[in-house]
């Protein structure tokens, strides 16, 4: 090859190059072949994904609430006992039976074991594992209905789950 055919062949090389960078440069560009964008859930959207998998979901006002009846159900609890330990002529006979009552605030999101668990709080129930296999075995876990509802100790099983449950 001569000179003057490698200088062509260089020349052309350049001009192809300046070519596909211009197309290149000034093409419109699609930019969602490029960057991935994650789409943020809405606040709706995203509870109702935690609801599927399983979590609770309550607002603050929620929450603090269901801490209060459960504090104040306690403190019930324990001043029944001290009146109890004060006064020995109100101490139980030997026919009468003490009752504990609680309210149960079941929000939405809940499951059986939450359940459980308040009413094992509560002095309800003895192990929320067995109140879930009661619930279980009964096929109503998937019926759990939102609400406020008055329980005593003096209910038995299948009658908490008759109310909580439908």
């Amino acid at each position: 090859m001569n000179i003057n055919r490698t200088s062509s062949f260089a020349s052309g090389l350049i001009v192809a190059t300046l070519i596909c960078t211009i197309a290149y440069f000034l093409s419109p560009r699609d930019v969602s072949s490029n960057e991935r964008y994650v789409e943020i859930p809405t606040e709706e959207e995203a509870k109702s994904l935690l609801i599927d998998k399983g979590y609770v979901i309550q607002t603050r006002v929620e929450w603090e609430s269901q801490q209060n009846s459960l504090s104040n159900a306690q403190s019930q609890k324990n001043s029944v006992r001290e009146n109890e330990s004060e006064n020995p002529t109100l101490s139980k006979n030997e026919n009468e039976e003490v009752v504990y009552q609680t309210i149960l605030n079941v929000s939405t999101g809940m499951t059986s074991i939450d359940v459980g668990n308040v009413l094992v709080q509560a002095g309800i129930v003895d192990r929320p594992m067995t109140f879930v296999q009661e619930v279980e075995k009964k096929g109503v876990a998937n019926k759990l209905r939102p609400g406020t509802y008055e329980i005593n100790s003096n209910m038995t099983m299948n009658d908490v789950i008759s109310i909580i449950f439908k």
